[in-house]
Formats: C-alpha cells, sequence, structure tokens
C-alpha cells in the first residue's frame, strides 16, 4: 500500500476531486467546484489546499455564506441533484451564516456540502477569534447547530478521520431517498496538520444511483387498492423529476386516463398544455386540480412528501372513502397519510404499476370532467392574468374590511403604477423564451406561479418551497446558471426577499453569469398582509410603512425605494417599470444583454391571486377582542372537524 503525505484540507480536495456518479449507465463529475469566503478559520487550510492544487475543480467566490450556500442549492437543484458544488466558510458568524441554506437543503431533500472551519481541535489558543465558549462543554461550538439542520454530519478533530467522514458524506449526497444538508466541520489546526494517506483513498469512486424496484408484494397491494377505485389522482411530486420519471408518468397517466396534479417540486415535469395536467394541488392549488381533489377517492403520490400546502392541511381531499397509494423511494415518505406503500424509484414504480393495471383493463371513471376542468382552469387564467386596475375601481379577489382604493391610491402617487400582479405574470408567461428557466421561493409568487404559470419547458420551473427561503430567489438564480448557461434564467422576486438577500448577484456580474432579476416592489411583505387580513386582522407591520410620529405606530406613509439604483451600482443594466408596455420593452432589451439585468416593477399590494377551495392551517388565536378573528377561530374548528387526523 502507498502512501502520499497531505495535510487534511489537501487530502479532502484531493478525494472530492475524484468524486463521480453513474446514472442509468451515464457517468459525470460529481462534485463541480467549491464556493468559498474565506476567513481566519479556512484561509490558511481549505484555502491552502485549493490554491496549490484544486484538480479540476472551480473555486467560486461568495459574497454572503447563507447566499452562496443558496446558490450551490439552486446548482444541484437544477442538476437534478447529480452534480453540485461544496461551500467553505470559515469559523463563528460565517458558519452560522450557512445555517439557513443547510436546512434549505436538507427540508428540500436537495444535496449540499458544507465545509466550516471550527475552533481548535487542541484547544491551544482558546478562546479563538469567533469562538463561542460554553463553560458546561468545552467541545460545543458554532458548528454543533448545523446538527439538527443536516442529514450528516461530523468533526474532523484528527487527520485520518477525514476518511470515514468523507465516505460517509457522499454515502448520504447521493442517496436519493436520504440526501440533505451534509456538514463536515474543520477545526482550523487540523485542516493544516499532515498525514500519510493511503493512496486508495484518492482513487476515483463512482457512485451509482441504482434505481430501488418494487416487489411483488406491494405491486399486488397497490393493485388491490385501484381494482376498488373510480376516480383516482395523481400527484407529481419532485421525485418525479429527479427520478426522470417524466416520461413514465405520461404514459401511465395517459394509458389508463388519470389526471395528474403538480407539487412546487414537480411542476415542470410536464408541460401544463398536456390535456391531463389539471395543474397545482392544495393550498396555493389552482382551480382545475383542487375542483377533482374534492372527487377524488384515490390519491397516488409519486415522489411527494404531502406538504401542508399539498394536502391543504389534509382537508383538500374530501371523498369519504378517499385512500392514498404512495409511489416513493423514501420509507418515511411512503407511510405518510396512512397510505399503501410502493417502495420504489419514481419511474420503475410507475413502470411496473403500468404494465401489471394494462392487464387488468383499468381505466379510471372521469370521463369529461378532466377536460372540463382544464378548460376552466384556462378561462380562470386568461380572466387573472387580463386583472388590471382602470382608475375606476378593481374587484378585489379577497373580501374583506381594508379600504383597497385608499391603499392603491397612495401606492399611485408615488410610483406612478397601477400594474397589478397577476397582469405582471401573465405579460412574463407570454413573453418569456418557452426554454427559459424561472426561479422564485417565498411570499405572494410562488402561490400565484403555482396556480396560473403555464409551464412550456422540462425544468424550466425552479421555485424553492419546501423552506419558503426568503432570500434563496436571486443567489439560486446564479446556481441555476452555472448548471445550465445556455438558458435564460429569470428571477421572480419579491421586495421583501431582495432585501433580505441578493449578495450573489455580485457573483453573477464578477462570473459573467447573467441572471435576469424581475423584481416586484409593493412595499409589502404581500403573502403575509393577505394572511393577517383574511384572518381578522388589520395591516400590522407587513406593509413597509414609516413609523407615525403620534401613534409610534409603523403605519405612516409607505417606504420608497429605487431597487434599480441598487443593481445599477452592482454594475446592472437596470429598468424601472409602471406600466406593461415598459415591461414589455424591458424584457425585450433584457434577453439581449450580455451582462445581470434588474427590472423594478412596481406592484399595486393585495393584487396577488385568490384561493381555489382551500384551506390552510396556520392556527388562530382563541381568545381575542375582534369579532372578525373570533369568526375566524370558529371557521378554525369546522375545518379542523373536517380534516384527516394524521
Amino acid at each position: 500500500m502507498g502512501t502520499i503525505r497531505l495535510t487534511t484540507a489537501q487530502a479532502l480536495v484531493k478525494f472530492l476531486d475524484n468524486q463521480f456518479i453513474n446514472v442509468d449507465g451515464v457517468e459525470s463529475k460529481f462534485v463541480h467546484g467549491i464556493f468559498a469566503i474565506f476567513g481566519h478559520g479556512n484561509v490558511l487550510g481549505l484555502g491552502q489546499a485549493l490554491e496549490q492544487d484544486r484538480g479540476e475543480l472551480m473555486v467560486y467566490q461568495g459574497r454572503n455564506e447563507q447566499g452562496m450556500a443558496h446558490a450551490a442549492i439552486g446548482f444541484a437543484k437544477q442538476k437534478l441533484r447529480r452534480q453540485i458544488i461544496a461551500c467553505s466558510s470559515s469559523v463563528g458568524p460565517g458558519a452560522a451564516n450557512m445555517i439557513t441554506a443547510a436546512a434549505t437543503a436538507t427540508a428540500n431533500r436537495i444535496p449540499l456540502l458544507l465545509l466550516p472551519g471550527d475552533v481548535f481541535a487542541t484547544r491551544q489558543p482558546d478562546p479563538v477569534l469567533q469562538q463561542i465558549e460554553q463553560s458546561h462543554d468545552l467541545s460545543i461550538s458554532t458548528n454543533d447547530a448545523f446538527r439538527a439542520v443536516s442529514k450528516y454530519w461530523d468533526r474532523v478533530s484528527r487527520p485520518e478521520q477525514l476518511m470515514t467522514a468523507c465516505i460517509n458524506a457522499m454515502r448520504v449526497l447521493t442517496d436519493p431517498a436520504e440526501t440533505g444538508a451534509v456538514t463536515l466541520s474543520l477545526p482550523q489546526d487540523v485542516q493544516g496538520e499532515a498525514w500519510d494517506y493511503p493512496d486508495y483513498f484518492f482513487q476515483k469512486r463512482v457512485h451509482r444511483l441504482d434505481r430501488r424496484l418494487p416487489v411483488e408484494a406491494q405491486l399486488q397491494d397497490a393493485l388491490a387498492l385501484l381494482a376498488t377505485k373510480r376516480k383516482p389522482l395523481i400527484i407529481c411530486g419532485g421525485g418525479v423529476k429527479y427520478s426522470g420519471a417524466g416520461d413514465a408518468l405520461r404514459a401511465f397517466a395517459e394509458r389508463h386516463q388519470i389526471p395528474f396534479a403538480e407539487t412546487q417540486a414537480g411542476k415542470g415535469t410536464l408541460i401544463s398544455d398536456h390535456p391531463l395536467n389539471v395543474g397545482g394541488v392544495g393550498e396555493t392549488g389552482c382551480l382545475a386540480a383542487n375542483l377533482l381533489a374534492k372527487e377524488a377517492d384515490l390519491v397516488i403520490g409519486v415522489g411527494t412528501r404531502y406538504t401542508d400546502f399539498t394536502t391543504a392541511s389534509k382537508w383538500i381531499f374530501q371523498h369519504p372513502d378517499v385512500s392514498f397509494l404512495n409511489i416513493n423511494v423514501s420509507n418515511f415518505d411512503s407511510y405518510k397519510l396512512d397510505g399503501v406503500q410502493l417502495l420504489a424509484d419514481a419511474r420503475e414504480g410507475l413502470s411496473a404499476l403500468d404494465t401489471r393495471l394494462a392487464a387488468q383493463g383499468f381505466n379510471s371513471g372521469w370521463g369529461a370532467q378532466i377536460e372540463q376542468a382544464q378548460s376552466k382552469l384556462l378561462k380562470e387564467t386568461q380572466r387573472v392574468y387580463a386583472a388590471v386596475y382602470s382608475g375606476e375601481g378593481f374587484v378585489p379577489e379577497i373580501d374583506d374590511h381594508l379600504d383597497r382604493e385608499a391603499v392603491w391610491a397612495e401606492f399611485n402617487r408615488l410610483t406612478n403604477s397601477f400594474l397589478t400582479q397577476s397582469s405582471v405574470l401573465g405579460t412574463l408567461n407570454e413573453q418569456l423564451p418557452k426554454d427559459a428557466v424561472i426561479v422564485a421561493a417565498a411570499g405572494s409568487l410562488p402561490g400565484d406561479l403555482q396556480r396560473m404559470w403555464r409551464t412550456q419547458d422540462y425544468n424550466g420551473y425552479h421555485v424553492e418551497y419546501g423552506y419558503s427561503c426568503m432570500g434563496y430567489e436571486v443567489n439560486a438564480s446564479l446556481g441555476v446558471k452555472l448548471a445550465e448557461p445556455q438558458r435564460e434564467v429569470f428571477t421572480l422576486v419579491g421586495d421583501g426577499s431582495f432585501m433580505m438577500l441578493h449578495s450573489e448577484l455580485v457573483t453573477s456580474i464578477q462570473e459573467r453569469a447573467k441572471i435576469n432579476v424581475v423584481l416586484f416592489d409593493n412595499m409589502t411583505n404581500g403573502c403575509i398582509n393577505n394572511l393577517q387580513m383574511e384572518h381578522g386582522m388589520d395591516s400590522f407591520t407587513t406593509e413597509f410603512r414609516f413609523r407615525d410620529s403620534e401613534t409610534q405606530a409603523l403605519n405612516g406613509g409607505f417606504v420608497p425605494v429605487d431597487f434599480a439604483a441598487i443593481a445599477a451600482g452592482y454594475g446592472c443594466k437596470t429598468y424601472r417599470v409602471s406600466t406593461l408596455e415598459q415591461l414589455q420593452q424591458a424584457l425585450e432589451d433584457a434577453q439581449k444583454q450580455t451582462v445581470s439585468t434588474l427590472i423594478d416593477v412596481k406592484v399595486l399590494p393585495k393584487t396577488m391571486i385568490h384561493k381555489y377551495f382551500s384551506w390552510w392551517n396556520v392556527g388562530g388565536a382563541r381568545v381575542s377582542q375582534s369579532e372578525r378573528v373570533d369568526a375566524v377561530a370558529t371557521m378554525l374548528d369546522e375545518h379542523i372537524a373536517q380534516a384527516r387526523k394524521y
């Protein structure tokens, strides 16, 4: 056995550079590169190793640790979890900044390798700069906070520990059922320590993504269940997209005439115009899917983890005899909603079930209802996309107590805009290139997009809604562009999320990786503002307003921000938009640019698209001084009584 004398950091870089993945016989490099922000906790260890010999790894310079980690998530998600970018930070605040991104990756089941620097293993200089001292336990550092949000966590306290830590990291990162954030904490001194590593540790490793096949007994259980049902509804989750099971889903649905609805992660697997695609389902679901969901006597969940938004807090499926068939590579998810389990890769599970079901001559009993629901959805989409403020009034989508006309008049005085959110989305949906990728995450935009956005190309819909992380949007768009440089990438982001975090917009300029930011400025955290009002509250600290000197409340005038000026300072090509004509011109010109762009669109607050027969259990005050709040509490009890208990 030969050995190679390297520092721990040098060995880590050499190991990462030799990891590959094989999917259906196609082999590719698994670790594309490393995002890094260097500080005293990693610059002389991992930084030195990368400077000396980074192999074929690309090194990207981040601007904010959370932002660069979101970019890495966006990259891995767009690559369908088949390639990653690792992230390195210093100790203390640099590491802590990545905790939110770790949670985002784990919630969404996206592989993310985090390499935070850690305090000294020897403890000789304790307390080192940025070290947290816990008097009851000196082994604790900031990095212990990653334990709760990581699928695998380890601390490399000796050089030789690196080997088992790396092997286990790859085991989790390449596991379709158990993937998420992996954190390898690297003490500052250990990174530079040398050891004689066996040369076989650095051999080329190919991690095979083996497709789990369904077992016969579970197939028989699924067939027995289907034989008793007439109106099955498929829910297409993110697992369908990551498995590459779109064709299998299409064949299964078409052969048996079963409509399919989409989760946020599953949307974009098949185009919206497919005659059996009834759109987003659940709390942010559309008219068609939610109409059929209430009548479905069987829900076939494929690659979905059944979030409360997908199931409308386990309330949307109202058929008295509704059952669940769960096709999932994750045993944990396959048990949800007390369903019949078909533990398998999405593609293999669908294909096996399709063959068996065809032999039985099964067809659903939906008949013309699918086409009728599709027709209603198309008409409703056209209606909300055409919803404009005429200057003589606008019918609000939510019947509440708010004087919207006064709010809109004030907004117009500041912006000269009467644009509605839905009309802006309609223009974007019509004018963006068919192969463009849209990116969104938090606020009201994901709901409006799942309800109404018409996907036109595969994997062109990139919405993070497993963690609904404000600040994901702009930063992840850089990752998407690095993953697919040939496609135009459009970030759809609210002003609240943009102000939360957009650090890697600068990195996109540095890397000449053009992204297009369409910023919806309504001077409000619009989603939560609407949530307040529909649950009986007033607008309380969710609009961006000055403090009133008399009441000391935040209910003065709106706080205007020139977002175009901010982006221009970074080097972006920018546009200011207050009419649909200006928006159309900006979109046309943005596509001609070679540098990142930002379109600052002033959008009337409180013009998000309303719900369609859904409900979301967000709790509520059971004692109040408001009749409106009391009425919501009564409604809450009624809906909980109608929902499944587990």
